[in-house]
């Protein structure tokens, strides 16, 4: 069965720097150990870590670590992730680090990208939303690349 990561979640970040997964969420990947990372927005990225395993794959091979940018590139994604097991309550702790990173103090938004999660700081979320107009835009440019136009 293929795992997809779907959905928007509003979660609280405890005193202890911990979230709960939504249940639905947890369903999918609470057999496997996660890993979790900063975001190319200011946000983490959390995979299923076999997942994350080839995605480091995929970074080290399109790198060069003699490439000042190249090694800026691995410093942001590879250098922070932390292996996680979400706990019998369903819930991941979040280092400090990456905490402050993304802002991270009690009100976050869980969103779906298929194959990894976002965790966001809820009003960060909300703000780095586009206005209709940009969607459709954006939707459009979708379009085209997905008709092969683009």
């Amino acid at each position: 069965m293929e795992r997809i990561l779907s959905g928007e979640f509003d979660v609280t970040l405890d005193e202890a720097g911990r979230i709960s997964l939504p249940r639905r969420l947890r369903e999918i990947m609470e057999k496997d150990k996660v890993v979790l990372t900063k975001g190319a927005d200011i946000c983490l990225w959390l995979f299923i870590a076999e997942d994350w395993k080839e995605e480091v794959k995929k970074i080290v091979a399109s790198t060069n670590r003699y490439s000042a940018s190249d090694r800026d590139i691995r410093r942001r994604y590879i250098g922070p992730a932390h292996e996680l097991e979400i706990d019998k309550q369903g819930r991941i702790l979040i280092a400090s680090p990456l905490r402050e990173f993304a802002g991270l103090v009690k009100d976050c938004y869980v969103v779906g990208q298929y194959d990894y999660l976002e965790i966001w700081d809820n009003d960060k979320y909300k703000s780095c939303q586009r206005n209709e107009n940009e969607m459709k835009e954006r939707s459009e440019e979708l379009s085209n690349k997905l008709r092969g136009n683009g």
